[in-house]
């Protein structure tokens, strides 16, 4: 067709910006949905693989998932910043994670998630006390209010022989992340969100491969353990992260966060129908401490 031929055509109405307000929202309790059948699958699979093992597939398909996306950016990966994504990756996946799938051994699932909305509250905490950046009174109560609320998950019995350990465990997984997202922030804002993810998933793996080979089972372990593990890897840490980072860079960090929220009704959730743990007064009143906590440190911000 000739340019004549393309200037003689009626002028057509410039289309309309789509609108994806809706987007949002269905990402954020899609993540929020994906991230709470994370404590499921712990739970299924733990018990066979042993924490360290589990951890281990968990990050190794986590960052295949990663790194097809990630190999776009390698140049703006400088090879002087590998041991600092080791370092990272340690405190922000490899530990907390161990401790999580411990933690999830010994506890309902919905334990481990109200212990992880922590998260949110360490990380203010961890700003304050160690990079000096101020906290108000409003986010002092948060604090106060959110690890009320750890208290009364602690000492709750309603998992017969008690939560104590899993919340130690999940709770000092939680602080790791608050560390890590700290250390993120100052240290690694100049590269690639998904080069991060990719990174310090990859390194992670590498550092827990000596001891996921010393740990592994001598058992067979079921079909349904590995399938939780891969799903576990796959799409609650892979995809999880690719969604997440997403978020962080069409809504700010910020609201990405609110997915927090969601994580602990969904994980209750998907345990209560799929494997029919209890939902008890204690949970809830934990529950509600600790999300209306992360309500008022996230509003703070504003």
């Amino acid at each position: 067709m000739s340019a004549n031929h393309c200037s003689a055509l009626p002028a057509l109405p410039l289309a309309r910006p789509i609108n994806r307000d809706w987007l949002t929202p269905v990402e954020l309790g899609l993540l929020g949905a994906i991230w709470g059948a994370s404590f499921l699958f712990m739970r299924v699979a733990a018990p066979e693989f042993g924490s360290v093992a589990l951890v281990e597939v968990r990050l190794a398909l986590g960052a295949l998932a990663l790194i097809p996306f990630a190999w776009r950016v390698r140049r703006q990966i400088p090879s002087a910043i590998w041991p600092r994504l080791a370092a990272i990756g340690a405190i922000n996946s490899a530990v907390p994670f161990v401790l999580f799938a411990w933690a999830a051994q010994r506890a309902p699932a919905a334990i481990g998630a109200i212990c992880n909305a922590t998260t949110v509250l360490f990380a203010a905490l961890v700003a304050f006390a160690v990079y000096g950046e101020k906290m108000g009174a409003r986010r002092a109560l948060a604090l106060l209010v959110g690890f009320a609320g750890v208290v009364v998950l602690a000492t709750s019995r309603s998992a017969g022989a008690g939560n104590l350990l899993a919340v130690v465990a999940a709770t000092s997984a939680a602080l790791l992340y608050g560390i890590g997202a700290n250390m993120v922030r100052r240290y690694l804002t100049d590269l690639p969100p998904v080069a991060v993810a990719a990174g310090t998933l990859s390194m992670s793996a590498l550092l827990l491969l000596p001891l996921a080979f010393a740990a592994w089972p001598a058992h067979a372990i079921p079909l349904a353990a590995w399938l939780s593990a891969g799903t576990l890897g796959m799409l609650c840490t892979g995809f999880a992260f690719l969604l997440y980072y997403r978020l962080i860079q069409r809504n700010g960090a910020s609201r990405a966060a609110t997915a927090t929220y969601l994580v602990p009704l969904f994980a209750a959730a998907w345990a209560w129908l799929l494997l029919g743990e209890a939902i008890t007064v204690p949970m809830l009143i934990a529950g509600a401490l600790i999300l209306g906590s992360v309500a008022i440190s996230l509003r703070s911000k504003h």
